[in-house]
């Protein structure tokens, strides 16, 4: 048994979905994302007839971009990251089979630009950091209480792949299977992500601001 595997059973429970879970982490990012999930409404349900790429637009855009958001931090740049996927989507719109493929492709289009804005900053050397303040929208940010802003703050400190997998989680609500299909990994590394970003996330809790 590995250091990683020896720490989870000590210290974790898998939940219904496979994942291990980090005691007060877990339930603080659980509480936190999911309130910002139903702050947002419930998910679109499955339609009985083809959505059009306009009914996908207006169903499914306003989660998107807090998706967005709360990879990359900025509204605006959230913004760009769905919008490009909604063009993309539509370039690609006659090799979809159905509005379910659809969402998908949106997911992964979205992680895939959160990931290109995280690098281009990493590799820009005058970008700063917005203050934690511009990291949701004003609306957002004032009906969240200061509990719920630590985990969002500390959620920006996360390596990009381990902030996917918990965001993808927690607030898309997304199964294992679900996770690996839109960030590109596989299932087992979606589940060993999860278990070291808890525990990160925990230690970035804990560390003094």
């Amino acid at each position: 048994m590995n250091l990683l595997t020896r720490h989870t059973v000590q210290t974790g429970v898998e939940n219904r979905q496979g994942f291990m879970l980090e005691g007060n982490a877990e339930r603080s990012v659980e509480a936190t994302l999911g309130h910002l999930r139903v702050m947002d409404g419930p998910a679109p349900a499955q339609a009985p007839t083809p959505l059009t790429l306009e009914d996908l637009y207006r169903q499914h855009r306003m989660r998107l971009v807090r998706l967005a958001i709360l990879l990359v931090d900025e509204p605006a740049t959230a913004e760009d990251v769905v919008q490009e996927a909604f063009t993309g989507l539509h370039r690609n719109w006659s090799r979809l089979r159905d509005a379910a493929a659809a969402v998908g492709y949106l997911r992964t289009a979205v992680v895939n630009g959160s990931r290109s804005v995280l690098r281009r900053r990493k590799t820009a050397r005058e970008y700063v950091p917005p203050h934690a303040v511009n990291a949701r929208s004003a609306e957002s940010l004032a009906m969240l209480s200061s509990e719920h802003q630590a985990v969002v703050s500390a959620l920006s400190k996360l390596p990009p792949r381990q902030r996917e997998v918990l965001v993808l989680r927690y607030y898309g609500g997304l199964s294992e299977a679900e996770i690996s299909e839109a960030a590109g990994i596989s299932k087992g590394t979606v589940k060993s992500t999860a278990s070291r970003a808890l525990e990160a996330l925990q230690k970035a809790m804990q560390a003094p601001q």
